[in-house]
This record gives C-alpha cells, sequence and structure tokens, in this order.
C-alpha cells in the first residue's frame, strides 16, 4: 500500500472504539446499526418533600467526586412561570449510583427552616447546572462551576469551592445570545482544551408539516442545540447551530445532556429530549404535548451524526409518561461499575408522583453492527494496527456467532487470520480477545494497514479496541 494510502488509514491507537455510527465502517452486508435502548432500573428518588412540587426532578446533572456521586436538580413550590422565586436547586448523594440521600445543607430557609437539600433558591435555580471543572490549573476556590440563564437577559456563571455554596462568577451574563430557559451545560474538554457550552435557541420552521398551538415560544421556531467554546470560560465564541447530515428531520430538541464518553472520550454523545408540543395524548392533563428522547454523538463534538431517529426510551405503558416534559435525560453518565454505565431520567412530570429513575447501558453499548440470524458480513475501513491483540465488545444468541478476519495491504485475507481461521467467538463479553487457530498475537501487524473483516450470525458488534 502507498504511503498515501497509509495516510488516509485511521489511526485509532488503543482507543476504544464504539459502533454509534459509520466512522469505522467500510461496507455492509445485510448487517445494519442498531440502536440499543437503556434497561430501566429502580426509582432514586421521589419528589416528595414541601420544595419538590410537581415540576420538580428535571434538568438534572449527575457526577462523581472523589468516592462520591453527586446529582443536582430542580425543586419547584411555585411553579407559576420560569422566573418565580419559587424554584430551587437541590443536592442529594450516593456512594453507589442507587441509593441516594438528603444531606441537611443549612443553607436556605425553606417555611422558616433551613434543615433541607437546597443550594440555589430563587428563579436563577430553575435551570442551574453544576459541573467539576477539570481544568488543569483551576483555581482551589473554583473547582466547581455552574451556569443558569433565562430569556432575555442571558447565560450567567457561577463559581464554588465546595459545590454547595455558590456565588456568582461575575454580574453580566457570559452568553448572550440564545434561548436559555431550558437546560445548558457547559464542561471543560480536553480534546480541544477549552471550555464547551451547550445551550438552546430556536431554529427556523422549515418544516411546513410541525403545527403546534400558538404558545409564543412554540412559533419562534423549532427548539434547537447551539454550541460556543471559551477558553478562561469568561469570553466565549459566537453560539453556531449544532451541524447534522444533510435529511435529519428538524425536530424539537428540549435538552441535549451533550458529554464525552466515559473510557471513549473523543467520542460526544447527547441525549436530548425530543418534544412533540403539537399532540394531546392524555387530555385530562393540565399541558398538553408529549415528549421522549433520542440519542446522537459526535466525532468533534460539532458535526453531530443521527443514524438513529428512533426514540432511545419510550414512554411506554406509563400513560403518566405521555405528558410533555417526562424522560428528560438528565447531563451525565456514572460508571457504576465495571460493566455498567448509569444515568438518570425524570417520569411522571407535573403528576403529583414526579420521580427520578435510573437507567442502565452495559459499558459502551450504546449502539452496534447487527448481524441476524440468516447471517451478515460488514468490513472497516483501512486501520492502522496499535497494539498486539484485538478485543471486542459483543452479543450472541446462543446459535449465534463472529468471526473476525485481516485483510493486509494486498487488499487479501492475511494468512492464518481469514475469518475461516477465525476461532469461533459466541457468548457476551465486554473485552473479548479474538483468537485464530489458538494465537491472538498481532505483532506481526504492528504498524501496518488493515481492514477487519465481521461475519456476524444472530450477534451484534458494539466496539472494539487494539491492545495488550
Amino acid at each position: 500500500m502507498s504511503d498515501k494510502k497509509k495516510q488516509a488509514a485511521l489511526q485509532i491507537g488503543k482507543r476504544i472504539e464504539m459502533f454509534v455510527d459509520d466512522y469505522l465502517i467500510d461496507r455492509m452486508e445485510k448487517a445494519y446499526l442498531k440502536l440499543t435502548p437503556p434497561e430501566k432500573k429502580e426509582i432514586v428518588l421521589r419528589m416528595e418533600k414541601p420544595w419538590e412540587g410537581p415540576g420538580s426532578g428535571i434538568y438534572s446533572c449527575v457526577f462523581k467526586d472523589k468516592d462520591t456521586f453527586k446529582m443536582y436538580y430542580r425543586g419547584t413550590f411555585d411553579n407559576s412561570s420560569d422566573q418565580s422565586q419559587g424554584q430551587s436547586c437541590c443536592y442529594v448523594e450516593s456512594t453507589d449510583g442507587i441509593h441516594w440521600e438528603r444531606p441537611e445543607l443549612g443553607i436556605h430557609q425553606f417555611d422558616g427552616s433551613s434543615a433541607n437539600n437546597i443550594v440555589m433558591l430563587g428563579h436563577i435555580a430553575h435551570n442551574f447546572s453544576p459541573f467539576i471543572d477539570q481544568r488543569p490549573g483551576c483555581a482551589p476556590h473554583e473547582k466547581y462551576k455552574a451556569v443558569a440563564g433565562y430569556a432575555p437577559e442571558g447565560l450567567f456563571a457561577f463559581v464554588s469551592e465546595d459545590g454547595l455554596h455558590f456565588k456568582p462568577f461575575r454580574e453580566e451574563p457570559i452568553i448572550r445570545k440564545g434561548a436559555f430557559d431550558s437546560h445548558n451545560l457547559v464542561f471543560w474538554d480536553p480534546n480541544h482544551n477549552c471550555y464547551m457550552c451547550y445551550s438552546r435557541y430556536f431554529a427556523s420552521n422549515q418544516e411546513p408539516n410541525i403545527e403546534a398551538p400558538r404558545d409564543s415560544a412554540i412559533f419562534l421556531g423549532v427548539r434547537a442545540i447551539q454550541n460556543c467554546t471559551s477558553n478562561d470560560f469568561e469570553n466565549w465564541t459566537k453560539p453556531e447551530p449544532n451541524v447534522y447530515d444533510k435529511g435529519v428531520p428538524l425536530e424539537h430538541f428540549y435538552t441535549n445532556a451533550t458529554i464525552p464518553c466515559p473510557g471513549a472520550e473523543h467520542t460526544y454523545l447527547s441525549f436530548p429530549m425530543r418534544f412533540m408540543p403539537e399532540r394531546n395524548k392524555v387530555t385530562e392533563h393540565e399541558k398538553v404535548g408529549v415528549s421522549d428522547n433520542v440519542f446522537m454523538s459526535s466525532r468533534d463534538g460539532f458535526k453531530w451524526n443521527r443514524p438513529f431517529l428512533e426514540a432511545w426510551i419510550r414512554p411506554g405503558l406509563d400513560f403518566k409518561n405521555w405528558t410533555q416534559r417526562s424522560l428528560i435525560p438528565a447531563w451525565g453518565i456514572l460508571e457504576t461499575s465495571p460493566e455498567e454505565f448509569s444515568m438518570y431520567i425524570n417520569e411522571h412530570y407535573y403528576w403529583g408522583d414526579s420521580y427520578i429513575r435510573r437507567v442502565t447501558v452495559p459499558r459502551h453499548r450504546f449502539a452496534s453492527v447487527h448481524g441476524d440470524y440468516s447471517g451478515a458480513v460488514f468490513t472497516t475501513k483501512p486501520i492502522m494496527v496499535e497494539g498486539d491483540s484485538l478485543f471486542i465488545n459483543f452479543a450472541t444468541s446462543a446459535p449465534g456467532s463472529v468471526r473476525v478476519g485481516i485483510i493486509d495491504e494486498t487488499g487479501w485475507p492475511a494468512a492464518y487470520y481469514s475469518a475461516e481461521d477465525c476461532d469461533v467467538i459466541y457468548g457476551d463479553e465486554l473485552d473479548c480477545k479474538v483468537s485464530w487457530r489458538g494465537d491472538s498475537d498481532l505483532t506481526p501487524f504492528a504498524g501496518k494497514v488493515v481492514r477487519l473483516k465481521f461475519e456476524l450470525k444472530d450477534a451484534d458488534i458494539y466496539a472494539l479496541r487494539f491492545g495488550s
């Protein structure tokens, strides 16, 4: 293979590459990309305190700080408007991501008592979104930062030393262009060595089939996601809309929950709540609209791939989830075990029994290349081999199987490493070492460009990596 073609080869090093898009894929025969819905688990937090009315439990943020999982979520005791003073940001913590406790913080008064878990009170708490600043050299008294905002003023910033007592970063907004009445997010991104902000704006309504009640916000356009960056958290670039492939439908994205994937941080994942303002399934409910959520990914945080237009989580049989603003994913992916990612959604929004539920995804299994029982094949683009073994994240049925063949630089199956030479793989493993005639050593291919040919029978390939 020529030097020019070698330069065109993908250089993935020893990264985990998930099959959430076609980045690695060259050809597929009867195989296809398949979205993996999460598994619903237990209810972890019921909105049952006096300061947690029916509008509570949304716009949540979760992350780990040392040995403690932390969650921030919206509380309401007066939800008459987005700028009502009867709103709060509440805090809970956990050691396992399942059992959460409300500490009595003693920071803010509610009904004459400070025995509550409120960290921010007033209209600015409507969508208060904290995060740990991972920027190298970040000052200890600004270890925690947060953003919150509303129209038309803009997005405001806050800092804290302990994640509980926040003060304004500055008096004026850090970003002014946008809608900001939803869940706005900021995090430090080591891929670009800057802060990334994802917030909401209103795109022009170009879809003639989108009809909505005469709501002033809706008639501004379609809710959509914008992004901007900053090197210092104070000076930000002009917000730009997320970019999608041609033909991707324009839908109301109410939130975004954008985050680099743990263990594969070069891939950005986003879980927007998708809103249908014109639908009214439960007519006795006081507010119209239905919602679910979707999944999309990006290699740079700006251009987004949406091969899956279906819902990531459907409302299901529970009629109380067929009303507006349920199923909003929290921002954050917790590694609650070596095999499991935990995420969180709200359910029963604006009913009397609203709550937050945990959902789980096996590690790096957000999507797969799937082949059914009749058999399927897919081949990767040219990849530079760095590492002495190939590992795959896969699952099959009992009669299902996976075989992997190596196509060398000549374009032919490598001797002793063809799919026919591959030891048959079956079962369900997150990190399985591939072998050929009992040998997994790939050092003969180190520094060379190969293609991988996968033969699937009732099987899914979720991710791969080269390693030792």
